[in-house]
This record gives structure tokens, C-alpha cells and sequence, in this order.
């Protein structure tokens, strides 16, 4: 390819010049090659895009009369003439980045009909055909190129079929088209303050670059943003031979799936519109047949679609979704692209395509991506809870939704910040797509499987209902109807996207589990990933949660809980001792053996995996009165003169409150700082720890636990908490008859630590990265005070790409991590390492983990199966390069 290279023939480009074609164009180009029914088209590249971002309208300028040239190919290749009033070639131009973003961008249809190229078409077809096509020109072209509104096109639309008293486009009368024509020109007139352009060669000029600004369009915008495609893509410009679905009722527009794209069902599936052009299906107006009605009324159409879809899934080695066209009967495909489904879907598809030797397992897992996971973690309708339904429509999109009812997108996206919102429409359009969202799930009236909503919702992992015909919605009074009942905006509702029901109120869900073609595929991905999965959960019920979900240990069980609840005032006596004998006989009297039973439990359930255990980290203080409640109080009883006991137990409380107090707790006395102080703190909890394990190792278990120090900044500390824990081992093994193989560690947290990670790393087993605290001292920032008060305006701003709480900070943190890690395993060769922070359960961050050389990331229970796979994404990333995927 050459700089000045900016156009290709459908016959030039192939599939893996889909960085430059876009998605839409090479499979155009790869379709033509393997000989399928293609209409004859050429390309205007992505490059050409960035072009003319760039330069504006010179650059069109520049490529013009490659554009003229490429459509006397065109003529040559169709025997007919464009602008020719007698057998004019009409084209579409469609737009096709890299990246699919369905409905995100804009397409012309009919482009080079005017006042004589109808007369001309009519004489090759029939009149009334002619007029429509030029009919949807006018709307088209109107609206996306010279920005009069649709609605405005819409509602004359819809005053004419009220007029002619028909229910569909279709049924509209010759003489209601002409009609329309010539109202559809004088709205352009008044609303563009230009007149619709009758030069067939200006039309396409205008069309292309209006594809190419559409790229920058509000709506593609949101989109990029919703799915993180990057800005700098571009999208290319596809001119098509026009064929025409909408020529008689022995032709027709559809899509067709592979497999189902909503459940991964190995069968074609999709839905026909006859007598319907182009964007008629997608868009949702009308509801199409199934393609299985074909069978019955054109077997042998039939037949060929489900030919060209096996051909071009054995092809493409993935599920495709496929647009075509059918004119007096023929078939043509307009495009194919892999098949945007549900996670559900994805992952069965993935599964069964390797069982038939389609792909390998590696693919397969390659595949699925660490959000299809999260989305298949989706709550499901609590099996015990009564069902009221008062609709039904097509389960576009499973999983269960509950929310209130919100008619209005920008509202619905509003809302969807503070509370649970359920978007409902007659249909969504690519303007709706920040609603759709931010909100947990869309209902519509109107639309198919494979219309807009039904698509963008499989796509973000929204549970959707489509094609709801059912409910009456009111836009304007903000609600809608079912029979008798009246559901009002604000009214709770709940949504099954796997069985199409609609619910009145608020139904109870529940977690799914990881079982059938999911479970294979984390166990393939299981046998690729090197790094470890550890979980973060400190109560039972999490720590058996995380070891169902895939967790081969405990990587962080905090402990501060065991010393709240009940437990909290035996605790509060401890800080109120004045001296170390009375905190020691509280503490190993009455909290040693609450907590060797928590431990117990704890060490029960995680019997042969390791099991970190994080002594106790926040500041004492966090377990008294607040400050000012206390004041408050006692200015109370003292106003009231009640100066009894209890006021004076107040005020001891209060001025231990005060000795406590700190300006900045974060960075003060708390983490590992509290064991050296109060060492007996410490003690109880190794010493229950221990016996909990000893007792449990006589009962057969196998319990390994790990001893992690919170918060150090010097070797010195941990040599001190070091001998604690020893003596205390040595004295409980004694004394119980047995040991326990255990290990002491630390979490680095602060950059000393990690800058002095050598001097460290001879006196512990392992590290952990508590990247939460660690990102807060490496860049400065309060986490909650900066989401608070000036993230997102840093992140809006590009100052930030994103956010460091989030997505690891490689640059800063992640250097500060490779300090330490380097400086740790020259002095300790057999240190272990790992991460705790909220990153262990991001994909991007558990990369970088891999590339850093850790051991595990240890993430929350429900990211443990996201975790999985993201470790066998980073095996393969380092291990090839890029993913794996076809």
C-alpha cells in the first residue's frame, strides 16, 4: 500500500486489512474473494477519515476524482450509469470502523436519485417502488446530511399513513409517496435553509463526508467512551451497489445470525422483513418474520442463507452476524462481522467450537473477555419468589433487572447515578445509548431480536426485553398501559431477560453459579494462567463463596470485624485499660476465644489452601464514640445535672477519645505501628490463630495459615512483631502437642517499605501489595476525598487516563512495585508475592501483575472467576504477543 492509497475495490482488500477497511469493508472484501454474492462496491479507508478530520472538505477535495473513478468501475461492472435518467446506478454509503458500533455512526441509502432518476428507476421496476426509494432518500439524506430532525420526517410519515388509513409503510399508496416527496422537500427547504440536492454527484460528496463526521457524532462519542474504543480509529466509507429489498413482496431486507446470539445455540437465527429496505429490521419500526418462516414460504431462500451462514462461520472460524438483501428473489449479502452476543452465548459458542474442532482451547479462552464473566455473574430472579407478570416480550438479553420505571433516556442516565432505573421505550435508537446504560435494564415496545436495543444491550451485558407489543406506552404522560393496570414513571419493576417476563415491584434476586460451559472455561483457562488467584473475603460465608468461585487461597482476611459487634465493648474496655496487665486479662480472657473460633471457622473452610491473615490495622480510635457525640452527651447529662458514675465513665471515654484523636489518621497510629505499642494486641490474635490451627490440624485438617503484618516502614519493626509471633508458636505448639506449618509476611503499603524491600525481604516469607493504601501515599491522594471532590474532572480532562483506584498506575505505583519486587527477590530468592489491593480483580492491573513477575493477585469473591480468566489472558499476551483469538 502506498501513503496516497486512500480507496479500494472490494476485489483489492481482504480480512486483515480490517485496520484500514474497517470492519464493514474487509468483510466485504473477504466475502467477494471466497466468491459470495456481494453487490460490486469499492472503500474510502479509515486513514482517509483521520485525513479529513484533519484537513476538513480540502481533503475530499484532494481524493476526488479517485472517488469518480472507482464508480465508472462501478458502471462498467453494472452495466448502468449513475445520474443516468434511463438506467441510473444507485449506491449506498455506509460508514464501518474498525471496532463494530452498531447504530453508533450513519448510513445513506438510494444515494443518486432525484427528480429524473426516479422517473428512470419506476420504468425498470414499478413506480410505486421508484417512489419509496426516493421517499427514504429524502429522509435520509435530509436528516443525517443536512440535519433537519427525523422526528420531523417521522411525523409526516405518520400523518399520511393516518390519512390513507394504513398501518405500515408498505400499504402507502402511490399517490401518498408523491405526497410525501414533495413535503419531504419543502421541510429540507425550510428546516436546512438549502434545497435537497439534485446533482447525484454532490449527494454522494455530502454522504461521505457526512459518514466521515459522524464519526465525532454525540452518540458514537458515548458509545467509544461506554466500551473504551479508542477516539483516533476512524471509520471508513463504504460505497455499495444499491439492491433492493423493498422492490415487491417477492423481495425483502433481514438478518441472520450463526447461532443464537442471546443463548449460543447452534442453530441460524434471525428474522426477515419482506418488501423492506436496508435499515427496516435493525431500526425496530416494524416487527419482522423469522427466518424460519422462510423454510415454508421460499425453501430454496432459504436454503441459501443457511448455506452462505455455515460458509461463512467454517470461514471466519467464529459466529458472524450477517445483513442481506433479497431483490425479485436473489440473495445478496451486504455484510457480515463476528456476531456481537451475550456473554451466555459466548462462552457456549466458545465451548462447542472447539468440541467441533473449529478452534482450540486457547482461542476459546482467548475469547471470552474478563467483563463477559462479570456479566454472566449477573443476579438471576430468586427461584422462591412469586411471579406477578403482567407482559411478555422477546428475551433479548438475559439476567434479571430491578428498578424504577424511567421513560426518558437523558433522564434515565441522570437518575441511573443515584438509584436502580428500569429504561422503558417504544423503541431505542442510538441516541439512547448513555440511558441504556446507566440503567439495569431496557424494556421496549417494539423491535426483534436483532434491533437496536436488543443488539447494544447484548452488547453491554443489560438484561433487555424487545418487542413488547403488550404494553401501550405514553411518553408524555409518563407511563404506560397492560390490560387495566396503569404503571406510572417512579413505579418499581423487574425484568427477566432470559424469559421475557415483566414484573410488577421489586422481585428478590440472587447470585448465579459458575457451572457448565463456564466452568470449562475457566478451568482451560486454569491450565494457561501461571499466576496464582487468591481471594480477599474475611467473613465465612465470603471465604466459601471465593473457594466455590475458584479461589485457590486467601490472599487478604482482615480481621478488624472480630473485635466489632459483640465483641466491641470487651474491646473498648482493652483501649480504656491504663496498663498492659489489665488489657492482657480482658483480651486473652475474654476475645482470645471468640476469635480462635472465627479463625477455626475461617481455617475450616480453607482446609490445605493458604491463608493470609491480616493482624489488625485501622486506629483504635476508629472503635470508640465519635468525638463529638461524646461532647454532645455529656454537655447533655452535665446541663441536667446527672453527674453520677456513668458521667464520669463518659468522661474517662471522652479524654481516651481526645488522647486518641489525630489529625491525620491515615498516616498515623494504626497498621503494624499498633503491635509495636501495644503488643498484646497481636499476641491474642497469633495466639488464636495458632491454637485455632493446632486444634484442627488434630482433627486431620490441613490449616496453613499466614501471619500479615499491616503498614510497615522499616525492617526493625517486623523484626520485633517477628519474635512475638515465634514465642508464640514455639509456647502453643508446645503446649498443644503439635505444629503448624505457617509463614510471616507483610503488606507494602508505603514507598519506604518497598524502597527498603531488601532489608525487608530477609526477615519475612512474603509481600503482599496493599495497592489500595500503596497508591494513596505513592500519589498523594485521599481515595474517597479526590473520587469526592476532583477525580473526575482529572479524569474528563485526560489529566489521568484513568483511575488510579481503579486500574493500576503503572507509571508511578506500578514503578514503585517493580522496586520492590526486584530489590525482594535479590535478597530473599524464595519471597513470595502477591497483591491484595481492589486491582487484583482488575484485568488491566492483573497484566501488569503478570508482567511484574507476582505470584497471585488476590481479588473480592465475585471477581474470582474474572481473575481466572484475566491470567490466562496475561499468559498468553506475554506468551504470543496479542491475544490469540482466530
Amino acid at each position: 500500500m502506498t501513503d496516497g492509497k486512500y480507496i479500494y475495490d472490494f476485489e483489492e482488500g481482504n480480512i486483515k486489512l480490517k485496520d484500514l477497511l474497517g470492519g464493514k469493508g474487509a468483510g466485504l472484501a473477504e466475502m467477494t474473494r471466497i466468491g459470495l454474492p456481494i453487490p460490486p462496491g469499492f472503500t474510502i479507508t479509515t486513514k482517509a477519515c483521520v485525513r479529513y478530520m484533519r484537513e476538513g472538505p480540502a481533503f475530499i477535495d484532494k481524493i476526488w476524482q479517485v472517488i469518480i473513478e472507482h464508480i465508472r468501475k462501478l458502471e462498467k461492472k453494472t452495466g448502468k450509469r449513475f445520474g443516468d435518467k434511463n438506467n441510473p446506478l444507485l449506491v449506498s454509503v455506509r460508514s464501518g470502523a474498525k471496532i463494530s458500533m452498531p447504530g453508533m455512526m450513519d448510513t445513506v441509502l438510494n444515494v443518486g436519485l432525484n427528480d429524473e432518476t426516479v422517473k428512470g428507476l419506476a420504468q425498470l421496476s414499478n413506480e410505486r417502488f421508484a417512489l419509496d426509494s426516493y421517499r427514504r432518500l429524502l429522509s435520509m439524506f435530509g436528516s443525517i446530511v443536512m440535519g433537519v430532525p427525523r422526528g420531523e420526517f417521522e411525523k409526516l410519515l405518520e400523518e399520511k399513513k393516518e390519512k390513507y388509513k394504513v398501518k405500515t409503510d408498505a400499504e402507502l399508496p402511490v399517490e401518498a409517496l408523491k405526497e410525501l416527496i414533495k413535503e419531504y422537500k419543502q421541510l429540507i427547504k425550510e428546516k436546512a435553509g438549502a434545497e435537497f440536492p439534485q446533482n447525484p454527484y454532490k449527494q454522494i460528496r455530502m454522504s461521505v463526508e457526512a459518514v466521515f463526521k459522524s464519526w465525532n457524532g454525540k452518540r458514537a462519542i458515548k458509545y467509544r467512551r461506554i466500551h473504551g474504543i479508542p477516539d483516533d480509529l476512524g471509520t471508513a466509507v463504504n460505497i455499495v451497489t444499491m439492491v433492493f429489498g423493498n422492490i415487491g413482496w417477492n423481495s425483502g431486507t433481514g438478518v441472520a445470525f450463526t447461532r443464537n446470539p442471546a443463548t449460543g445455540e447452534n442453530r441460524v437465527y434471525g428474522e426477515y422483513l419482506p418488501n423492506a429496505q436496508g435499515e427496516d429490521v435493525v431500526a425496530g419500526i416494524r416487527t419482522p418474520l423469522q427466518l424460519e418462516d422462510l423454510k415454508k414460504e421460499q425453501p430454496k431462500l432459504y436454503r441459501e442463507v443457511i448455506e452462505t451462514c455455515k460458509k461463512l462461520e467454517n470461514h471466519f472460524r467464529d459466529m458472524q452476524d450477517i445483513e442481506f438483501t433479497v431483490e425479485n428473489g436473489k440473495l445478496w449479502v451486504l455484510q457480515t462481522r463476528t456476531g456481537k452476543r451475550t456473554a451466555q452465548a459466548a462462552v457456549k459458542i466458545a465451548v462447542d467450537m472447539v468440541n467441533e474442532g473449529l478452534i482450540t482451547k486457547e482461542e476459546a479462552v482467548a475469547r471470552i473477555k474478563p467483563e463477559d464473566i462479570e456479566k454472566l455473574l449477573h443476579k438471576q430472579i430468586d427461584p422462591k419468589a412469586e411471579r406477578k407478570v403482567i407482559a411478555k416480550g422477546l428475551a433479548a438479553s438475559p439476567g434479571a433487572a430491578v428498578g424504577k420505571v424511567i421513560f426518558d433516556s437523558d433522564e434515565a442516565e441522570e437518575l441511573g447515578k443515584e438509584m436502580p432505573v428500569i429504561l422503558v421505550r417504544p423503541e431505542t435508537a442510538p441516541e439512547d445509548v448513555g440511558g441504556m446504560a446507566a440503567a439495569q435494564g431496557v424494556l421496549t415496545a417494539r423491535g426483534g431480536m436483532t434491533s437496536h436495543a436488543a443488539v447494544v444491550a447484548r452488547g453491554m451485558g443489560k438484561p433487555c426485553i424487545v418487542g413488547c407489543g403488550e404494553i401501550k406506552i405514553d411518553t408524555e404522560q409518563n407511563l404506560f398501559q397492560v390490560g387495566g393496570l396503569i404503571v406510572k414513571k417512579g413505579d418499581w419493576l423487574t425484568l427477566d431477560g432470559s424469559t421475557g417476563e415483566v414484573m410488577l415491584g421489586r422481585l428478590p434476586l440472587v447470585e448465579p453459579k459458575t457451572t457448565g460451559e463456564l466452568g470449562i472455561i475457566l478451568k482451560w483457562a486454569d491450565e494457561i494462567r501461571v499466576l496464582g488467584v487468591y481471594a480477599n473475603a474475611d467473613l465465612p460465608k465470603d471465604i466459601a463463596k471465593a473457594v466455590e468461585l475458584g479461589a485457590e487461597g486467601i490472599g487478604l482476611a482482615r480481621t478488624e470485624h472480630m473485635f466489632l459487634a459483640d465483641r466491641l465493648p470487651i474491646f473498648q474496655r482493652t483501649i480504656l485499660a491504663d496498663n498492659e496487665s489489665k488489657r492482657r486479662k480482658v483480651l486473652m480472657n475474654e476475645l482470645l476465644p471468640r476469635q480462635k473460633e472465627d479463625f477455626k471457622e475461617i481455617l475450616r473452610i480453607t482446609n490445605g489452601k493458604k491463608t493470609i491473615i491480616r493482624l489488625l490495622d485501622p486506629p483504635l480510635h476508629e472503635f470508640l464514640p465519635e468525638l463529638t457525640e461524646l461532647l454532645v452527651e455529656i454537655t447533655k447529662m452535665e446541663a441536667e445535672g446527672r453527674k453520677g458514675k456513668k458521667f464520669e465513665e463518659k468522661r474517662k471515654l471522652l479524654q481516651k477519645v481526645q488522647d486518641l484523636y489525630e489529625f491525620n489518621p491515615m498516616l498515623g497510629f494504626r497498621v503494624c505501628r499498633l503491635g509495636i505499642v501495644y503488643p498484646e494486641i497481636y499476641e491474642t490474635q497469633v495466639r488464636a490463630i495458632l491454637e485455632a490451627a493446632t486444634e484442627l490440624k488434630k482433627e486431620g485438617l490441613d490449616p496453613r495459615p499466614a501471619i500479615m503484618i499491616p503498614g510497615t516502614i522499616h525492617k526493625n519493626e517486623l523484626v520485633e512483631l517477628k519474635k512475638l509471633v515465634e514465642r508464640v508458636a514455639e509456647e502453643t505448639f508446645k503446649r498443644e502437642g503439635v505444629e503448624v506449618d505457617y509463614t510471616y509476611g507483610t503488606m507494602i503499603e508505603m514507598p519506604r517499605a518497598a524502597i527498603t524491600a531488601d532489608e525487608i525481604a530477609k526477615v519475612t516469607d512474603f509481600f503482599s501489595f496493599g495497592t489500595n493504601d500503596l497508591t494513596q501515599t505513592v500519589m498523594g491522594m485521599s481515595r474517597d476525598d479526590a473520587e469526592r471532590r476532583f477525580l473526575n474532572i482529572y479524569l474528563e480532562k485526560g489529566i489521568l487516563p484513568h483511575n488510579p483506584f481503579q486500574t493500576l498506575d503503572e507509571k508511578g505505583v506500578g514503578e514503585v512495585m517493580r522496586i520492590a519486587v526486584t530489590k525482594g527477590r535479590k535478597a530473599n530468592k524464595k519471597l513470595e508475592i502477591g497483591i491484595c489491593g481492589e486491582h487484583g480483580g482488575d484485568p488491566k492491573s492483573i497484566e501488569f501483575c503478570h508482567r511484574l513477575g507476582l505470584n497471585y493477585v488476590s481479588a473480592s469473591p465475585y471477581r474470582i472467576p474474572v481473575a481466572r480468566l484475566a491470567a490466562a489472558h496475561a499468559e498468553m499476551k506475554y506468551k504470543y504477543g496479542e491475544l490469540q483469538q482466530t
